[in-house]
C-alpha cells in the first residue's frame, strides 16, 4: 500500500511531476510581488491571483480558445452537456471555442501552464495550485436561483456496512479520489486527523481511485469498505440513473459546505477578450438538461478566490501543503 505520507506531497512536488519545470514566459522578469505564486507571476493588487502582464505584448488573444471542465468519468458526455454554452461564448466574444476534455487534473493543469489552456472550470482542491502555478485566476461559480451554492464532502460506505461514523474507520481501507481533490482528500483527511485522531496509513489504509465516480462506485459495488466524495458528484449519478440506485450506500460523515468548481480564465488573456467571456458566463441563459445535470443550478455568480477560497486554503495549510511551484 502506498504510504499516504508520499502522496501528500508540497505543490513544488505536484508541479515538477507534472510539468517537468516548464514556465510559461511572461512576468518572471517584471520586479514584482508574487506572494505565494510561482515566479512567473506577479501580484502587485495582493488579490492572491497573477496580474495581467503589464506589456500588452504579452497578452495572448487566440483566435481559438480552448475551454475545459473538471475531469469526469466520462468527458465525452459533459462535451454534449457544454455544447450549448461552447456556442455561447463564441457568439459573445467573435471567437471558434473548442470544448477539450481532460481525463485528470493534472492534464488539466499542465495545459493551463503551458499556456495551451485559456478557460476552465478547476475543482475545488485544484483552484489553489491553478493559481499559484500555473496563472488561473478564478471569477465564477454555479448557484441556485435562491443564492445557494457549493457541495459538502461525504464519507460514503455500502448501506450494509457496519460502520456508522468516522470513528468506525480505524483499521479499515479508505479509498481518497487524488491528492489535488479537496473533498476527495485534503478535507477528508484533515477532519479525520483532526476531529477523529485517526492518521492516514497509520490507522487506516488508503487507496486513490483518481475520480470521484470511481469511488463511488467502488463503494457501490463492493470493491470498497469507504470512500470519500463530494455529494454533489454522488446526486448527479443517481439522478441519471442506469448505475447507481438510490439506497444502496450509506453517509457517515457530511461536511460544512465548500464552494464548487471555480471557472475562470489564464492570467494573460487580452483584458478585453477576458471582459467578454465573463459577459459569456453571466449572460448565459441555462436550458433545462445543464439545470438538471448540475444540480437545479441556473446561473454563474461572481467569486473571488481570496474570499471564498479561504476555507480550502485553511484546509490545506492543515495538511501542511505549500504553494511552492519551484
Amino acid at each position: 500500500m502506498k504510504s499516504l505520507k508520499r502522496l501528500l506531497v508540497t505543490t513544488s512536488a505536484i508541479t515538477a511531476m507534472l510539468f517537468g519545470g516548464a514556465i510559461v514566459a511572461g512576468s518572471a522578469a517584471e520586479d514584482c510581488p508574487n506572494g505565494s505564486l510561482d515566479e512567473a507571476y506577479c501580484d502587485r493588487n495582493l488579490d492572491l491571483t497573477a496580474d495581467l502582464p503589464l506589456d500588452p505584448k504579452d497578452w495572448v488573444n487566440p483566435d481559438t480558445i480552448i475551454f475545459t471542465y473538471t475531469p469526469v468519468a466520462d468527458p465525452a458526455v459533459y462535451a454534449s452537456i457544454w455544447e450549448g454554452f461552447v456556442e455561447h461564448m463564441a457568439e459573445i466574444t467573435g471567437k471558434k471555442v473548442v470544448f477539450f476534455p481532460v481525463d485528470s487534473n493534472a492534464a488539466q493543469l499542465e495545459a493551463m501552464r503551458s499556456g495551451r489552456l485559456h478557460v476552465a472550470g478547476f475543482n475545488t482542491g485544484s483552484n489553489p495550485i491553478a493559481v499559484n502555478c500555473a496563472g488561473f485566476v478564478p471569477f465564477g461559480m454555479m448557484a441556485k436561483n435562491d443564492g445557494s451554492f457549493g457541495y459538502e464532502m461525504e464519507i460514503i460506505v455500502p448501506v450494509d456496512s457496519d460502520m456508522q461514523s468516522p470513528a468506525d474507520i480505524k483499521g479499515k481501507t479508505l479509498a481518497f479520489t487524488s491528492p489535488t481533490s479537496n473533498s476527495g482528500f485534503k478535507a477528508p483527511s484533515a477532519l479525520l486527523k483532526g476531529e477523529f485522531g485517526l492518521v492516514a496509513d497509520v490507522d487506516y489504509e488508503t487507496v486513490f481511485s483518481g475520480k470521484h465516480d470511481n469511488s463511488i462506485l467502488g463503494v457501490y459495488n463492493g470493491d470498497y469498505e469507504v470512500a470519500a466524495i463530494a455529494n454533489s458528484v454522488l446526486d448527479r449519478m443517481i439522478r441519471r440513473g442506469g448505475v447507481i440506485e438510490e439506497g444502496k450506500i450509506r453517509t457517515i460523515y457530511k461536511s460544512q459546505t465548500f464552494p464548487s468548481t471555480g471557472y475562470g480564465v489564464a492570467y494573460n488573456l487580452d483584458p478585453e477578450l477576458t471582459a467578454k467571456i465573463k459577459t459569456a458566463f453571466w449572460t448565459y441563459e441555462w436550458d433545462d438538461n445543464f439545470k438538471v445535470e448540475f444540480e437545479k443550478a441556473d446561473r454563474f455568480i461572481g467569486i473571488t478566490y481570496k474570499t471564498d477560497w479561504a476555507v480550502i486554503r485553511q484546509i490545506d495549510a492543515a495538511n501542511e501543503v505549500s504553494y511552492d511551484c519551484k
